[in-house]
């Protein structure tokens, strides 16, 4: 079957698909999916994938896409991250028989983007993009699709599209965002940049950015003339924003406790999500926010959700019959959450304490990373206090810290190369290259049959004896049968080199 193209791969691959779930780095997981797709998502992405990883790790193939395999899951678009033509091609390679559309992530704007090298911050290098673009068309059996961020200049970013569907991009989404508006400096998306590349384009064109319900997605259906509507933050706060609804926030918290318990995912995708839904009842009961960041099971997780709502019902019953104040609803309703400014966001920040905060206050003064927690459960004496540290001298070569024994007062890499260079010993590192060096020498002089013969002269007894010995050492041994052994099961006598050795033996 031909490879489905533009319009008409969106429009039956991916079932003229309006409301998207967009691809979320550990949030958009299978459990999350399904959640959406219950509550009118109708496409759904991975999370952002790292192509290198990928090809070279089967455990992260298998964790990440193999093992997610699920019916209900489709249509699917798989993300990839990549600045490689031919490493973005072999993880697609490996993951286009379980999904229906790769996608290439040129709209990250993170820091971790930026080192390295991918996302947002490939924007500038066209000739690079096409080539991936085009060799990715050329090789997979299904479409590719990029996701992208706008530049300040609408013209810019129109010729940008064009270039992208020009390398053979099926379908194209616009986050009306540069790449310097991330966290606090996000700001409002420009639908304007999108509904110019809309209009620019032959390709299907979705937009992302602005979107807290479902006014807004018909809103921007309706303004830009895209054929659908991505939904990331918006769609975290409330699953539910597809149908038009704004349920109690136990309703899809447990829902989603459920699904996780059938398709398991790690807690820490789990206890995000139910900080995002529990958002604003969270700043109403503090000691339960942070109870949910020090709880270390799923069924703690739930325990802690499952409290929030017997709190959230008592409140309900003594406010029977009253009205919301102030600009938000009710914060036992999934609602969206409106990012503050940089001024606001930091007097919030002063004011909440984070995840970290709460963990060191229950752990003491210091929070040990996991890889330390493991290590002090092999060693229970190990202790990770940088005042009790040893202090170290420093190598003068490299900087590491020298050996205390080296001969040469450098560290053991540095000293492995000038004692091989000069052949000296350091018994500090244990390296002795002049020790093994005597040593061979004084066995090779102690083995004097190993030396090269002393030239004979020609035609001498003892040379032609040892010709004679070595031609017939190298001739295949047969059995030679005596006059009485012909019978069966006779045994062989020795052959002509063993019966020429005993010759030469006598002529000696």
């Amino acid at each position: 079957m031909p490879k489905l193209q533009g319009f008409e791969f969106w429009s039956r691959t991916l079932r003229g698909a309006r409301h998207v779930v967009a691809p979320m780095v550990d949030q958009s997981e299978l459990a999350w999916r399904l959640l959406s797709r219950r509550h009118g998502a109708q496409l759904c992405y991975t999370p952002m994938l790292h192509a290198q990883v990928f090809v070279r790790d089967a455990n992260y193939r298998k964790e990440n896409l193999y093992c997610e395999v699920c019916p209900e899951d489709r249509p699917l678009i798989v993300q990839f991250c990549a600045n490689d033509p031919e490493v973005f091609v072999q993880a697609a390679l490996l993951a286009q028989d379980y999904c229906d559309a790769i996608d290439l992530n040129l709209g990250c704007p993170q820091m971790i983007a930026k080192r390295g090298h991918y996302g947002a911050f490939l924007q500038d290098e066209w000739d690079l993009l096409q080539r991936m673009i085009l060799l990715a068309h050329e090789k997979l059996s299904v479409p590719v699709t990029c996701k992208i961020r706008v530049f300040p200049e609408i013209d810019k970013t129109v010729r940008y599209a064009q270039m992208l569907e020009k390398a053979g991009c099926q379908l194209l989404t616009v986050h009306g965002r540069t790449k310097e508006q991330k966290g606090p400096l996000s700001g409002a998306a420009s639908w304007e940049h999108i509904k110019a590349v809309r209009k620019a384009v032959a390709i299907p064109v979705f937009a992302n950015g602005n979107i807290q319900c479902l006014q807004d997605v018909e809103r921007c259906l309706r303004d830009t003339g895209v054929q659908g509507v991505m939904s990331a933050e918006g769609n975290l706060h409330n699953p539910a924003l597809f149908e038009g609804r704004s349920p109690a926030v136990w309703e899809l918290a447990e829902e989603y406790l459920d699904i996780v318990r059938e398709h398991p995912c790690p807690l820490s995708y789990v206890r995000a999500h139910l900080f995002k839904l529990w958002h604003h009842t969270l700043q109403v009961y503090q000691q339960l926010r942070e109870e949910l960041a020090k709880v270390k099971t799923l069924e703690g997780i739930a325990a802690v959700s499952q409290e929030l709502k017997l709190r959230c019902q008592e409140e309900i019953s003594r406010q029977e019959g009253a009205k919301p104040t102030g600009d938000l609803p009710f914060h036992w309703i999934c609602q969206p959450y409106i990012r503050p400014g940089p001024r606001e966001g930091s007097k919030e920040r002063a004011g909440a304490r984070s995840k970290r905060a709460l963990e060191e206050e229950e752990c003491g003064t210091e929070v040990l990373s996991k890889n330390k927690q493991k290590k002090q459960l092999r060693n229970p004496h190990k202790t990770f206090d940088p005042s009790l540290k040893p202090k170290y001298a420093k190598c003068d070569q490299c900087g590491n810290p020298k050996g205390n024994r080296c001969v040469f007062s450098l560290c053991r890499g540095c000293c492995k190369k000038r004692a091989s260079k000069e052949t000296a010993d350091c018994p500090g590192h244990g390296l002795l290259f002049k020790t093994k060096l005597e040593k061979s020498l004084a066995w090779k002089e102690a083995q004097p049959e190993l030396q090269e013969p002393q030239p004979a002269a020609p035609g001498t007894p003892g040379n032609l004896l040892l010709l004679n010995v070595e031609r017939h050492a190298h001739a295949p041994l047969r059995p030679t049968l005596g006059p009485g052994d012909a019978a069966v099961g006779s045994r062989p006598q020795a052959g002509p080199a063993l019966s020429s050795a005993r010759v030469c033996k006598s002529e000696q």
